[in-house]
């Protein structure tokens, strides 16, 4: 048990850069969705969507590479670092060189020749990011979580400052005092690349900070090396590029598969996006646990207990997920506020997508077969068979569906990851997972889920009430079961 506190701290202390500070920028979308239109929004939504492709590509799949060669005898972890960070770096000044040249027809391909501003602020931004994606590792795999979430933190702080003083500050000071020094930053034709700017100007401060981790490229570039990381890290493309189909293509589609005018589709992606957003608590859970479960997994390997450890990280990875979908779910009365009226019409989706995340994080688990045994390749094939699954059925569902047909087609596609990974994992790196107590516990929450809907309509009680009465029994439940588990006998 001592191993899973030691991982819940390093995961707690990401989250601090993850959970609690992406919260903070949670809170921006209250800020975009009470101050932008649901079509607006949609663009912003569009453009991240195309971020997250990018963001995989651009990276190569060498900060896991990095991960899996940082520590073998020869060359060095030092030559490691350098040798990925050079080309990660090169890839992206090249990437940066050819979006502005072909700026102007891509813009135009996009339906934004009025904007190119917009394709080349999101080219400068990936490309910083991507960058600093390296250092980044580096910090996590030296285990320093502190410096790695305060400059995370220090960038989210950034944007949140700098959208509230365009979004808001800056037309309210522009309407009282229209010749006062704001004029002079502030354009009110900008509107919502504005958002835009404030998380260009955030990822430069990041970059600005990790400098002194670029002292790295002086220390050489290993061929041979890059060529064994470069066989190792390309599998890991394909799986991060059909997971962010699996996450994003719904939101790049729906633009174009939606059966109504431009402007009405770009207003369904901005309240799917917006309800998204609510199950935002879950992903950014999972993504602090692949923050420190990554490096975890791989140093790990080697101890006698590891696979029974990864079956008890499984096992209350659901209990927490589960807590999480309750949480959002039961009280969905409350987390409706987080965004604008015009948005809510879309909230049915979000338990959906609760538990399509829930999905994805028991796949990032059950993942450590093929990332331990180095079968990269058979990770991709089952990465490009949820992305063709996502793809099929986004393509079927949007048309008569809209939305609801996306958030259905995100659930199956990661719920049929999670069952060929395990069954892959079976064969090649078996983990006695306690099943009983993983499907228990989302079966419970589910059920729990199914039987609030009805509770405030029957018994006519407040729904909050019943909320938390629920969530009373689950978190009981755990207790009882887990409680030889959680008790700490003393010493």
């Amino acid at each position: 048990m001592g191993i899973i506190k030691k991982l819940a701290s390093q995961t707690a202390i990401y989250g601090i850069s993850s959970i609690f500070g992406r919260f903070l920028n949670y809170l921006l979308v209250p800020l975009y969705t009470y101050y932008f239109s649901a079509a607006e929004y949609g663009v912003v939504s569009e453009f991240y969507a195309y971020a997250g492709f990018f963001s995989v590509l651009l990276l190569f799949g060498f900060e896991t590479g990095y991960f899996r060669f940082r520590d073998k005898e020869s060359p060095g972890r030092d030559t490691a670092y350098s040798t990925a960070l050079i080309f990660v770096v090169l890839v992206n000044l090249g990437f940066f060189l050819l979006i502005r040249w072909i700026n102007a027809p891509l813009s135009a391909a996009l339906h934004y020749a009025d904007h190119p501003e917009y394709v080349l602020w999101f080219a400068t931004i990936l490309t910083l990011d991507a960058m600093t994606a390296i250092p980044f590792a580096r910090l996590r795999a030296e285990n320093k979580a502190l410096r790695f979430a305060g400059i995370k933190m220090a960038e989210i702080m950034i944007t949140i400052l700098l959208s509230l003083f365009f979004i808001v500050y800056c037309p309210k000071a522009l309407g009282q005092s229209p010749g006062s020094w704001v004029s002079r930053v502030y354009d009110p034709a900008i509107g919502v690349g504005y958002i835009f700017i404030a998380n260009l100007l955030a990822s430069i401060f990041k970059f600005l900070l990790l400098i002194p981790q670029f002292r790295g490229l002086t220390w050489g570039f290993d061929r041979q090396l890059f060529g064994r990381m470069l066989r190792y890290s390309l599998p890991m493309v394909v799986i991060g590029f059909a997971g962010i189909i699996n996450e994003m293509l719904d939101r790049a589609l729906l633009k174009y598969l939606l059966p109504y005018d431009d402007v009405t589709n770009l207003k369904m992606l901005g309240i799917y996006s917006a309800c998204y957003k609510l199950s935002i608590l879950m992903s950014l859970f999972i993504q602090a646990f692949r923050y420190a479960a990554e490096p975890f997994f791989f140093a790990y390997a080697g101890n006698s207990d590891a696979r029974k450890v990864y079956a008890d990280v499984l096992k209350f990875f659901v209990i927490f997920c589960v807590f999480i979908f309750l949480m959002v779910a039961l009280f969905i009365d409350f987390f409706k506020y987080f965004i604008g009226e015009e948005f809510r019409a879309g909230l049915e989706v979000v338990p959906i997508l609760l538990l399509a995340n829930l999905c994805l994080g028991i796949y990032v688990n059950l993942s450590i077969w093929y990332k331990l045994t180095d079968r990269t390749v058979m990770g991709a094939f089952v990465s490009l068979a949820g992305a063709a699954l996502t793809i099929v059925l986004n393509i079927w569902l949007i048309p008569t569906m809209g939305y609801i047909g996306s958030a259905w087609a995100t659930l199956a596609c990661y719920g049929a990851m999670v069952i060929v990974s395990y069954v892959l994992g079976r064969k090649y790196y078996p983990v006695a997972y306690d099943l009983k107590r993983v499907v228990g516990y989302t079966s419970l929450g589910i059920a729990l889920y199914l039987a609030h809907e009805q509770l405030p309509l029957d018994a006519g009680r407040p729904a909050w009430l019943s909320a938390g009465g629920l969530m009373l029994v689950y978190l009981l439940s755990v207790a009882l079961f887990e409680r030889r588990k959680i008790v700490v006998k003393p010493a």
